[in-house]
């Protein structure tokens, strides 16, 4: 009964970031329609990712509080329902104010979410778990691109997709309600190596969120978040736009390979969550930085139109293991008492990231015109790889999965 409970919970986890993904995964063939919609240039989209940034704060920097305080169960339940209502107010939403407030709103629920599940999975289960749950975000931000298109391309308004994602976070609520009691957080068992056996500290233990704040090493870690997924979120937000109206690609080609962008994560994720608990994570980490710079370039140099799909495809791949990786091991980083406030700070850095990289790349290209994508892309891979080298340590560390 035990086992079938745990396979209940972790399905549930797996639905849930599906869910986040096809709700991340529209608004990069969404934006030139809700562009036309409200009237706005290029650049807007910035105020809607620091409104929705500043929502997901809220809960990032109190999620050890929050979790401690209401529960795990609730805080993903209680996040469904305002994802969901937050979708609902974006598709109906009557002018661009509207929305970027509405924005907000939703962004605390799915933040709630996120940081929820990624908690649970850092503490209670094993890196190939939280890769594999990774892996459900890109499945679902590979469909919706492909769906955003067909919707368009058949005539039907974006706000028709936003109230789709609606509905499955209603779903989703029920879902949380009826497994409530299920999601607890445990450690989970001893492994062999030195830096790993401090996953054994007792996750439920409070530990105050300036106590978590004053160590270094987290430090380093939302300074590597906020940039990894700083450009994950550029690389999938920009180049649609780049190839439609500067590269004259059709709507429907530049949509699928967005969505094969989505898709070559997926699959990456899928792939090292089977490799991860055998290799070392620095040389996995330094191979696929690599191959994001590769990717980015060919995004910039342009030879063909193919090359440059196949560049943001190699870039989705690349960029695979590096969340998974590094968020599962914030337990051994950090200690597991720590678990819960880091997670939620180094995902604050995330949400950061995720607003102001792809925030940035908007206001270059409304300057200098949209082809400035490609270079600031491939400038984000060179000092995302600059920054994990200046976190590896000197000294040698243990074998095993350790992000720096």
């Amino acid at each position: 009964m035990k086992r079938e409970t745990n396979a209940l919970i972790i399905g549930v986890a797996f639905l849930s970031f599906i869910a986040m993904g096809l709700s991340a995964g529209l608004m990069g063939v969404a934006w030139p329609s809700i562009r036309d919609s409200f009237g706005v240039s290029l650049d807007a989209i910035g105020a809607l990712l620091f409104a929705s940034t500043s929502g997901a704060l809220l809960i990032n920097l109190n999620s050890g509080p929050i979790i401690s305080k209401i529960g795990l169960g609730p805080l993903l339940m209680i996040g469904c329902i305002i994802g969901g209502l937050g979708f609902v107010g974006f598709a109906v939403a009557p002018s661009w104010p509207v929305a970027v407030w509405i924005g907000l709103v939703s962004a605390v629920g799915t933040a709630g979410i996120i940081v929820g599940l990624n908690t649970f999975f850092a503490i209670s289960q094993s890196a190939r778990s939280m890769s594999w749950l990774q892996a459900c975000f890109g499945l679902g931000a590979t469909l919706s691109p492909a769906a955003m298109s067909r919707l368009l391309d058949l005539g039907y308004s974006w706000r028709w997709g936003y109230a789709s994602v609606a509905l499955i976070f209603a779903g989703l609520a029920v879902c949380f309600g009826y497994t409530l009691p299920g999601w607890r957080l445990a450690a989970p068992k001893a492994r062999k190596t030195g830096i790993e056996e401090q996953v054994e500290a007792n996750p439920a233990v409070k530990i105050r969120s300036r106590d978590t704040i004053r160590l270094p090493a987290l430090w380093l870690s939302m300074l590597l978040f906020f940039t990894v997924t700083g450009m994950e979120g550029s690389a999938a937000q920009w180049p649609y736009t780049l190839f439609t109206e500067a590269r004259s690609v059709d709507p429907g080609a530049a949509g699928l390979w967005v969505s094969l962008y989505w898709a070559s994560m997926t699959l990456g994720r899928v792939f090292f969550g089977v490799v991860v608990d055998h290799v070392a994570a620095a040389p996995l980490i330094r191979l696929t930085m690599g191959g994001a710079i590769v990717g980015a370039a060919l995004i910039w140099w342009h030879i063909s139109d193919l090359l440059s799909f196949l560049g943001l495809a190699l870039t989705g791949f690349a960029l695979s293991p590096l969340f998974p990786v590094l968020t599962s091991t914030t337990p051994q980083r950090l200690g597991a008492e720590h678990a819960a406030n880091a997670i939620g700070f180094q995902l604050a850095a995330v949400r950061l990231g995720l607003a102001a990289i792809p925030a940035c790349a908007g206001v270059l290209a409304e300057a200098y015109g949209l082809e400035i994508i490609g270079p600031f892309i491939f400038a984000v891979s060179i000092a995302m790889f600059l920054l994990h080298e200046a976190t590896v340590p000197r000294k040698a560390a243990p074998v095993g999965l350790q992000p720096f």
